[in-house]
């Protein structure tokens, strides 16, 4: 079958970015495209329509290609847990929780035929795949066990790309040494070089291009510039570099950098709303006096529970629902707000019961049965009626206190036409949901700011507008656009 190989001298080289581009840029060329990552190990989770679990990138570069998400994309998923234990998703079902030692004596071969059948099925389906690697092929003590990078390419015999970041420094180093480590039939599969983040003058670097071009022979196929464009981010290394928006924004929102955060692509479409400031805060920090306060998805949500009430995070959080600040909680986070979070049997690693945060009632029992499934629903709250699409991820199964939700005062409401959903209380301070994507939904997202935007005495923004997966196209034509100019793929196709 006809496959690209998109593999990085480092992580964080910019491999999903590059392999996104080339599924948009060939898509528009009019192949049937579909992007592939035979193992990903990262908390960004996407939920196909089929109810498996993939990592986010390959969604994203999926919706890239302009075909729909499927678990083929992605069979092998490693979910960190912490502790040196992740949780194993193959063919987009959870099977087993395990150690690093122990998965790869348990479940190479097994993930190694779910990589062939998925090629197999793909191959089938579509004209071309663009196919990306994870860190670096070149790690000798790793790549016995490596599924991801060049035994997948030998296995297509990939036409392949090596990337390396140019911003950190070292790329020539990296390019050459990276090539070194291969073998000779690994070697001879890499047909390009592409020099990535480039911010200096293109002509300052052309002496070393030649170089490397003629020590390698291998040609250098594009140099990208340094691109601003938002881009999804595959794993929460990614927040340790983020910066907020420098610009003066009318509403302030702290995220809680939980520790184990998963999903936190949630919040791109409130980083793409001009008026909205997102600040990642560290729970050993000060909360300050934000607009909103949002606690996101977790791994582990007893663990990181626990990390808040040490730091004392909890305890601030909890002051400033009660003194009027609004709380939202979605997926673990909700858990999290709830009167209790119990683990009888030890899914998460620590077995027990433990005492929520209490400004909702719902208490919540892990399982080892996994929700994973796309939602359609309808929204009593902040405005009746509006469709809501998105997607649960989550092992806990949680319990509405019947009495809670029955008294005269009506305490708390539905925060959709699912109770099972989620939670909101009667000032519309405290919100709960298990529902990923939420923010996705352009006039739900809208009228919720337009409440924080009403407590600062602001206007109203237009709540009629299109869903994120409009803006998310534009972003993607942006960066295929802006890639193409830079990269030459003639001499692969």
């Amino acid at each position: 079958m006809k496959a690209i190989m998109v593999v990085g001298t480092t992580s964080h080289a910019g491999k999903s970015l590059i392999s996104t581009a080339i599924c948009r840029i060939l898509s528009k060329r009019g192949w049937q495209v579909a992007p592939f990552k035979g193992q990903n190990m990262a908390l960004n989770a996407y939920v196909t329509p089929n109810g498996g679990e993939i990592g986010y990138a390959q969604a994203v570069q999926a919706w890239a290609a302009g075909v729909v998400p499927q678990v083929e994309m992605n069979p092998i998923l490693l979910k960190p847990q912490g502790d040196m234990t992740s949780q194993v998703i193959i063919r987009g079902k959870y099977v087993d929780q395990v150690s690093a030692s122990a998965y790869y004596k348990q479940y190479f071969e097994v993930g190694w035929q779910a990589i062939e059948e998925s090629l197999k099925y793909l191959g089938s389906e579509y004209d071309l795949l663009v196919c990306e690697g994870a860190g670096s092929p070149a790690e000798i003590n790793l790549k016995q066990r490596d599924l991801t990078n060049m035994r997948v390419a030998k296995h297509l015999k990939a036409a392949t790309i090596l990337v390396v970041d140019i911003d950190r420094g070292g790329a020539f180093a990296h390019v050459v040494g990276t090539l070194e480590l291969l073998d000779l039939e690994e070697r001879e599969l890499i047909k390009g070089i592409v020099i990535n983040k480039f911010r200096g003058q293109r002509s300052l670097l052309q002496s070393g291009i030649k170089w490397l071009e003629d020590y390698t022979g291998i040609p250098v196929l594009g140099i990208i510039p340094y691109l601003e464009h938002p881009f999804p981010a595959e794993d929460s290394l990614d927040l340790l570099g983020y910066k907020p928006k420098k610009s003066q924004q009318e509403i302030k929102i702290s995220v809680i950098r939980l520790p184990r955060i998963s999903n936190f692509t949630d919040f791109d479409p409130l980083e793409s709303e001009p008026s909205v400031g997102i600040n990642y805060v560290n729970p050993k920090n000060d909360l300050g006096r934000p607009d909103a306060v949002i606690i996101p998805g977790t791994k582990t949500s007893i663990l990181d529970l626990l990390f808040l009430q040490k730091t004392g995070m909890a305890e601030a959080i909890h002051n400033y629902a009660i003194g009027g600040g609004t709380v939202l909680g979605i997926c673990g986070g909700y858990q999290i707000l709830g009167q209790m979070v119990a683990d009888p049997e030890g899914f998460e690693g620590h077995a027990g019961r433990y005492q929520g945060l209490g400004l909702l009632p719902i208490k919540t029992v892990i399982t080892g049965q996994k929700v994973a499934r796309q939602r359609q629903v309808t929204s009593n709250y902040p405005q009746m009626g509006l469709p809501i699409n998105g997607f649960e991820i989550h092992q806990g199964r949680s319990r509405v206190e019947i009495t809670a939700m029955g008294t005269e005062k009506q305490e708390y409401q539905p925060l959709f036409d699912d109770i099972n959903l989620g939670l909101v209380d009667k000032c519309q301070s405290v919100w709960g949901t298990y529902l990923h994507g939420i923010f996705d939904n352009g006039p739900w997202r809208r009228a919720w700011l337009n409440r924080l935007r009403q407590q600062r005495g602001l206007q109203s923004l237009p709540t009629g507008v299109g869903n994120y997966e409009e803006q998310r196209e534009q972003i993607l034509d942006a960066i295929a656009n802006d890639v193409e100019q830079h990269l030459d793929l003639t001499s692969l196709l």
